[in-house]
């Protein structure tokens, strides 16, 4: 599929990340082992998964992952991470497990900290909220990017709510490197529109300023969902969230009923519709 996207003028191929979503009913794969046999069939397209739950994962183990697949791609590795879903057995079938939404937050904050103090190619003791170790250094770096350096972008996904932005949430995808898009309550599992990406992205400019970061550092709004099947009618709803801030689409279908490697490919093969 990666090396169809690639072919097929699509800009990236995006693996996920479970362990055992028995409810789903869906057969699952190691996302690292996927993407670094992505990373070496491919040349120019961008390589992740939607998204690495973090904090069932050693932080430690992440980088030396997440350094294998940035340098057999060339650097063309992002990292959108979240705090993962209880319905994997990953978190509710392992006693010891951190399953409240507070304790995996704090754990997604020390995993994305670590992460960035390994980037620097310096040896580091690491000393967070759960997350504590002795003295590591991790080389190579990962390849370097222009502005950010030796530095594997992370997108965090970040909540949002107009009437009530969840500042945490959305501070820790302003300090990193992208938000992956998701809405808040009853409204979840809705595409975003372009009003909820222009009010975000109004938001975040000003909040930005607020905590002093960088507004020239790159910074990608990640959108997800599936598009219609009408070319027309799919080109102006990306026209639309472009228009609005948005940098990227990724076209996710969740429903193991339709997403059959088959439709997967039928779709990949169409390649993208462009606004």
């Amino acid at each position: 599929m990666a090396v169809a996207a690639e072919e097929s003028g699509w800009d990236g191929f995006f693996s996920w990340d479970g362990i055992s979503l028995m409810d789903m009913g869906v057969e699952t794969f190691d996302p690292w082992a996927i993407l670094a046999a992505a990373a070496v069939r491919t040349e120019r397209v961008t390589l992740g998964a939607m998204v690495f739950a973090l904090p069932r994962r050693k932080p430690w183990e992440v980088v030396r992952q997440a350094l294998t697949v940035d340098l057999l791609s060339g650097g063309r590795l992002v990292l959108p991470v979240g705090v993962g879903v209880l319905d994997d057995g990953g978190f509710s079938a392992v006693p010891g497990q951190a399953r409240s939404l507070r304790e995996r937050a704090e754990l997604l904050d020390d995993a994305i900290a670590y992460l960035d103090r390994a980037w620097s190619g310096e040896p580091f003791s690491f000393e967070g909220t759960h997350v504590r170790t002795g003295e590591m250094h991790f080389r190579p770096r990962p390849v370097e990017r222009p502005v950010v350096g030796h530095h594997v972008p992370v997108w965090p996904v970040g909540v949002w709510d107009a009437e009530r932005p969840p500042r945490r949430s959305l501070d820790r995808a302003l300090r990193a490197d992208g938000i992956v898009l998701q809405l808040r309550g009853e409204r979840g599992f809705d595409v975003p529109t372009p009003d909820d990406v222009s009010a975000l992205v109004s938001w975040l400019t000003t909040r930005r300023t607020e905590l002093g970061l960088d507004a020239t550092r790159p910074f990608d709004v990640v959108v997800q969902g599936e598009l219609p099947t009408d070319r027309s009618a799919a080109t102006d709803q990306l026209s639309g969230l472009a228009d609005a801030g948005a940098t990227w689409w990724v076209e996710s279908r969740w429903n193991p009923d339709t997403a059959t490697p088959e439709s997967l490919l039928d779709a990949i093969h169409q390649g993208p519709p462009r606004p």
